[in-house]
């Protein structure tokens, strides 16, 4: 099953997308952010260009686990994905993905420009491939 994951935020995203198994993710870029309207549709783009069969949104939790204004945002967020593309959504909590995406883009020497074009993709990446790893699990879990 191919999965869509956007690392949502208030100026731009993220995505990512698993290889056709749901095993792997890969970074698709970060992107500005526009108005709703424009983010649904250059989402839905790749949906369909991409044969989307289900999307992970971030969750941008609190350290404490409660949910803020940007966690409301993303529900919204996932809600309007769901109705737009008939999909099923799943929203993962995205606690420290960005900074363990910076981390990892400090680590392999990207320099502090370049890693601000790119952070949102890693974690979108790290947000999919957490996610893919969980339904693995469970799968494997489940088998007989």
């Amino acid at each position: 099953m191919k999965v869509l994951a956007i690392d949502w935020g208030w100026a731009k995203y993220g995505l990512a997308v698993s290889d056709d198994l749901g095993l792997t993710a890969q970074g698709l870029g970060t992107y500005a952010r526009g108005s709703g309207a424009q983010m649904l549709e250059a989402i839905g783009e790749r949906v369909r260009a991409l044969k989307v069969e289900a999307i992970v949104v971030g969750l941008p939790r609190n350290m404490d686990g409660s949910d803020g204004p940007s966690a409301e945002a993303a529900r919204a967020f996932g809600k309007a994905l769901e109705d737009r593309f008939g999909l099923p959504v799943h929203l993962w909590d995205e606690r420290l993905t960005t900074l363990a995406a910076e981390r990892m883009l400090v680590g392999a020497g990207v320099r502090r420009r370049a890693r601000r074009g790119l952070v949102d993709q890693v974690a979108a990446t790290l947000i999919l491939q957490g996610f893919l790893d969980r339904q693995q699990a469970a799968a494997r879990r489940d088998a007989p």
